[in-house]
C-alpha cells in the first residue's frame, strides 16, 4: 500500500512540473490547447476548490483593464450554472497565483462565490509570462500598448530576440518589430492608445515619425476629427522637399544606410542609428545590454 501511494504521489508531481516545453516541444503555442491539454490530462480527483481570498492575479498578467460589462455578463453566467472550466493557478509562499483564468476569478468574486474549482501546476516564471501574454493576446483582445509592452518584458526577461519571440508565440518578426515601435511615442500618445481613442493602426502611423510634436498634433487631431488609418499615413508622410533632401545629405544617410538601419534594428529588437560614420545602439537596461551582447556573440563577462 505504501508503494502504491508513493507511485501515485510521484506521478501526481510529475504532473503538476509537467511544462509547456514537455506540451509542445517548442511549437508555436495556443492558449486555447494549452488549457485543453492541462484540463484534459488532469484526473477529476486532482481538481482542487480554492478560496477566492487566497487567490491574486499573475504578477505577469499584461492586461491592466478589463471590460466590466463583460464581467457583469459572465458573474451572471456563473451565478445562475457555476464555474464549468477550472481556473489553472500555482502555489506561492502566501495564496496562490493565477497562472490562467483571472476573469473567471474576478467574474466569481462579483458572483458572490467563496470558491472556485481549480488544477493547480509548477509552471516556471517564464511560462507563466507567456501563458499571461497569450490568454490575453488570443482571448482578451489586448490594446496596442499593452501587447507592445508585454513583448518588451518578455524580450528582456526572457533573454528573446524578436524572432525567437515571434516563433515563440506564432507572430511575424515584422509585427512584433512593429509594436515595439510604439514604445517610442510620446507619453501623451500613449495614453491616448490606453483610453482606446487611438488604434493601433492609428498609432502605427504615428510611430513613423519621429518628430515627436508633430506627433503629438496629429494624434490629437485624430481623437478631434476621427481621422480614419489612411488619412493618418497620409498626413504622416513628410513630403520630399529640397530641405529634407539637403538635410539627408548632411546627415550622409544613403539608402544603403537606411536599410542596414532597419535591418540592424530588426535583428537587434532596438532603435539603430548610422550617424556622420557612427553606429549608435539603443538600450534600456543592464538585462537589455547583455541581451544585445548575447546576440552578437559577445562574452558579457570580458566586455564589462
Amino acid at each position: 500500500m505504501e508503494t502504491q501511494t508513493q507511485a501515485q504521489a510521484q506521478t501526481r508531481r510529475k504532473a503538476l512540473g509537467r511544462g509547456l516545453e514537455e506540451l509542445f516541444n517548442n511549437e508555436p503555442m495556443n492558449y486555447e490547447q494549452i488549457e485543453e491539454k492541462i484540463v484534459t490530462t488532469t484526473p477529476k480527483e486532482q481538481i482542487v476548490e480554492l478560496n477566492l481570498s487566497e487567490l491574486r492575479s499573475n504578477p505577469y498578467q499584461p492586461r491592466k483593464n478589463f471590460d466590466e460589462k463583460a464581467l457583469q455578463e459572465l458573474a451572471n453566467s456563473i451565478r445562475e450554472y457555476g464555474v464549468f472550466q477550472p481556473i489553472i493557478a500555482k502555489k506561492s509562499i502566501k495564496g496562490y497565483e493565477i497562472i490562467a483564468g483571472e476573469r473567471r476569478v474576478k467574474a466569481s468574486t462579483l458572483a458572490g462565490r467563496e470558491t472556485i474549482p481549480a488544477i493547480l501546476r509548477d509552471f516556471t516564471d517564464q511560462e507563466m509570462m507567456e501563458i499571461a501574454l497569450l490568454e490575453n493576446l488570443q482571448r482578451e483582445n489586448l490594446n496596442a500598448l499593452e501587447e507592445a509592452l508585454a513583448y518588451k518584458k518578455l524580450i528582456e526577461e526572457l533573454s528573446l530576440t524578436q524572432e525567437a519571440l515571434a516563433n515563440r508565440i506564432g507572430k511575424s518578426r515584422s509585427h512584433i518589430t512593429n509594436m515595439l515601435g510604439l514604445l517610442s511615442l510620446p507619453e501623451e500618445v500613449k495614453d491616448l492608445i490606453m483610453e482606446n481613442k487611438l488604434t493601433m493602426g492609428h498609432a502605427r502611423a504615428l510611430s513613423k515619425l519621429e518628430n515627436p510634436t508633430k506627433i503629438k498634433d496629429l494624434a490629437q487631431k485624430v481623437v478631434m476629427e476621427n481621422l480614419s488609418v489612411r488619412q493618418v499615413e497620409n498626413l504622416a508622410t513628410e513630403p520630399t522637399t529640397e530641405k529634407t533632401r539637403k538635410n539627408r545629405k548632411a546627415n550622409n544617410l544613403s539608402l544603403e544606410y537606411r536599410t542596414v538601419e532597419e535591418t540592424l534594428s530588426e535583428k537587434l529588437g532596438t532603435k539603430v542609428k548610422i550617424n556622420h560614420n557612427k553606429l549608435e545602439i539603443s538600450f534600456t537596461n543592464h538585462n537589455d545590454l547583455n541581451r544585445l551582447l548575447e546576440i552578437m556573440g559577445i562574452d558579457k563577462e570580458k566586455a564589462i
